[in-house]
């Protein structure tokens, strides 16, 4: 029994050592992600601003909703609805261009303003679709800190599950079975019948 508590006392003192190892980590990964907190209070608006004012003040826009209308626009310009209406704006675009009256034209061949349009349509495109790609890393990196962490938890609770089972096994086996207090009673009785045969032979008074 010293044994099976000691044991015990030494699987406690296992899942202790874990539980606080994953606390310190939850601490750490706590410590990483406040200046990033810090920074996201400091753009709120019920906060003040340290920044000093310049001459230029450019707009600065909230960047969780410009983040979601680029998710949201990088979402569209990777569907087939998008090529679609590209594709019929473009030809309709050229048809006008080339059928319609001359004095109707408003961009007449090599169709200039198109091709402008077209650059500008591609040099906001690229942007946005980054922007996008980098607050997916973000999750997805939050996704993975998550997963990493449940992980080590539920390594952590199997490795002392198993390490209870082990001890519960082992106190088991020390356990008496029914077979085997049958085993010692029958040896008690034939040692007990070897000992007095001569009980078994005298009538009863």
């Amino acid at each position: 029994m010293s044994v099976d508590r000691r044991d015990l006392r030494q699987l406690r003192e296992r899942r202790d050592q874990l539980h606080e190892r994953r606390e310190l980590r939850a601490r750490e990964a706590e410590n990483r992600r406040q200046p990033e907190r810090e920074d996201r209070r400091r753009n709120r608006l019920d906060q003040p601003q340290l920044r000093r004012r310049s001459l230029l003040t450019l707009p600065s826009p909230d960047p969780d909703a410009f983040g979601r209308f680029s998710e949201r626009i990088a979402r569209f310009l990777g569907t087939g609805r998008f090529l679609v209406w590209m594709t019929l704006i473009v030809l309709l675009w050229v048809g006008w261009n080339a059928l319609a009256p001359r004095h109707l034209r408003f961009d007449e061949y090599p169709f200039i303003f198109l091709t402008l349009a077209l650059s500008l349509q591609a040099s906001y495109a690229a942007p946005l679709i980054l922007l996008a790609q980098n607050r997916q890393d973000d999750r997805d990196k939050v996704n993975m800190e998550q997963d990493r962490a449940r992980a080590e938890r539920n390594v952590a609770d199997t490795e002392y599950l198993t390490r209870e089972v082990a001890a519960l096994r082992h106190g088991l086996g020390e356990v008496a079975t029914r077979d085997y207090l049958r085993s010692e009673l029958q040896a008690l009785l034939k040692e007990l019948e070897q000992r007095n045969p001569s009980d078994r032979d005298e009538p009863p008074a």
